[in-house]
């Protein structure tokens, strides 16, 4: 019996000929049922003639695909500046919420437990209506900047917290200050590992910016629906088609850059390992 097979037995008893049928069986039912939902609703889809060649003629003018080129970049623009901002806010937040002194912790943990609990719809919409009435990118970035550096702010907060207390230990009995503690031994070493987090929350803030259609921002979703409610029939289907593999492929591109920083990031410490050594 193999290791794997071993330590699945301990945790619950295999099941028997008579439970890999019902499973089987249910697995059977459970796909057949989604084939009829899906099958269902292409065919409601196609009676209203959302397929139709003639729904995906809007696509083929130049005015169409530079209005999604430039939803593309106002996308992308937005989520720039939001990602960086998010990850200074967040890394000052942190810094707070790990002070020695008590009123700053208080301070901090306040903004940052307010912020993630607020809606971010409902704080770009505010935003977006009591500052920002004619600039809606910024509505937008700051609302996101607000919402994402709170949660980077504990992801930070929390990788920190997970290098070995001894490390620091050892640096305070170097003499070191915090300041210097935190910024050359606990922050280096926590970073590779709260990277995938920080990486996986920016992909959050990346497919948040679509909240900017509420406030008429012009990103890829408002683009999208300004194609759709500007053409004939109203191809809501083929735009959705069009538009959701686009930010599909943005989270990906963004995906595989952070697990490219990260393999790169973890063959760095690996050759500089036998030198320390």
């Amino acid at each position: 019996m193999s290791t794997r097979t071993a330590s699945a037995s301990v945790l619950y008893d295999a099941p028997g000929p008579r439970a890999r049928f019902r499973y089987r069986v249910f697995g059977i039912v459970s796909l057949l049922g989604i084939a009829a939902l899906l099958a269902f609703a292409v065919l409601k889809l196609t009676d209203a003639g959302q397929f139709d060649a003639a729904m995906w003629e809007p696509f083929q003018y130049t005015a169409v695909q530079q209005r999604i080129l430039d939803g593309i970049l106002a996308t992308l623009k937005a989520f720039g500046l939001a990602a960086v901002f998010s990850v200074v806010l967040g890394a000052l937040l942190a810094a707070g919420r790990l002070s020695d002194h008590r009123p700053v912790r208080a301070v901090a943990a306040v903004v940052v437990q307010f912020f993630r609990a607020m809606p971010l719809l409902i704080m770009i919409f505010a935003l977006y209506h009591a500052l920002f009435g004619s600039q809606p990118m910024w509505a937008l970035v700051l609302g996101l900047t607000l919402y994402n550096g709170a949660v980077q702010a504990e992801i930070i907060r929390t990788g920190v917290l997970a290098v070995p207390r001894g490390q620091g230990e050892a640096a305070f009995a170097l003499g070191l200050r915090k300041t210097q503690v935190m910024s050359i031994v606990l922050v280096p070493q926590a970073v590779r590992s709260m990277l995938p987090a920080i990486i996986g929350q920016l992909v959050v803030t990346l497919k948040d910016t679509s909240l900017g259609f509420v406030i008429t921002y012009p990103e890829l979703l408002y683009a999208g629906k300004l194609i759709a409610s500007n053409s004939g029939g109203y191809p809501y289907v083929p735009v959705t088609l069009v538009i959701a593999p686009l930010y599909i492929g943005l989270c990906l591109a963004l995906t595989g850059l952070a697990r490219w920083i990260e393999a790169r990031g973890r063959r760095g410490a690996n050759r500089r390992t036998p030198a320390a050594a």
